[in-house]
């Protein structure tokens, strides 16, 4: 039997997925929790199978805090349910440590198919994602090739930019100096081909409308 934490700072999201695995005889609903600080809490109190987690859960940065979770509990599987852009954020996640990626507008098939997949063992990225970058209008393509290749650290900085964040508040979330971020902001500007902020925030935005 699977055991799961789900973590995710919605109530209704965090009963919706325990309802789904409870109506299954392969898992075991280890706990819910809402923030960053229960999360690790009740990893370290008993270290589950599989750990749904919300990318942007209170307390926490979502993608720094997949590469400490991979790090500190061997073994665990991460499944990240996200209401953020996959365009932007599932090949990072991925490349973090995560198993599965998926938008909370998905299906319950799909949800269904994804844990299954990540229980034994796989890798899952929503099948519209592929789609999407394959047979979209060549503007947002094209936009989605030059994130592919940004690290996961430069779109943890392109997040908080875009979420208003001054170079003194993403220096402290994530733990480095702010010329670091000065130097990730360049590195963004470069990598996606604009003059300014403004325009990288622009384009980074543009990506959420689908």
């Amino acid at each position: 039997m699977t055991s799961v934490l789900i973590a995710d700072h919605h109530p209704i999201t965090r009963k919706g997925i325990a309802s789904l695995l409870l109506d299954s005889a392969n898992f075991d609903i280890f706990g819910e929790v809402n923030n960053g600080d229960e999360m690790y809490a009740a990893l370290r109190k008993s270290r589950p199978d599989l750990l749904i987690m919300e990318l942007d859960l209170p307390q926490i940065n979502g993608i720094t805090a997949i590469k400490a979770i991979k790090q500190e509990f061997k073994g665990i599987k991460v499944i990240i349910f996200s209401t953020y852009p996959e365009e932007i954020y599932a090949l990072s996640t991925i490349k973090a440590g995560a198993s599965a990626y998926l938008s909370k507008t998905i299906s319950l098939k799909i949800l269904n198919a994804a844990i299954e997949r990540v229980t034994r063992g796989g890798i899952y990225l929503n099948e519209d994602l592929t789609e999407k970058l394959a047979h979209g209008n060549s503007h947002s393509n094209n936009l989605a090739v030059k994130y592919k290749k940004l690290s996961s650290r430069e779109v943890e900085v392109l997040n908080l930019l875009s979420s208003g964040k001054r170079n003194k508040d993403i220096a402290s979330a994530l733990s480095i100096n702010e010329k670091t971020v000065s130097t990730y902001k360049t590195r963004l500007l470069k990598k996606l081909k604009v003059d300014n902020v403004a325009d990288l925030i622009h384009q980074s935005r543009l990506l959420q409308i689908n």
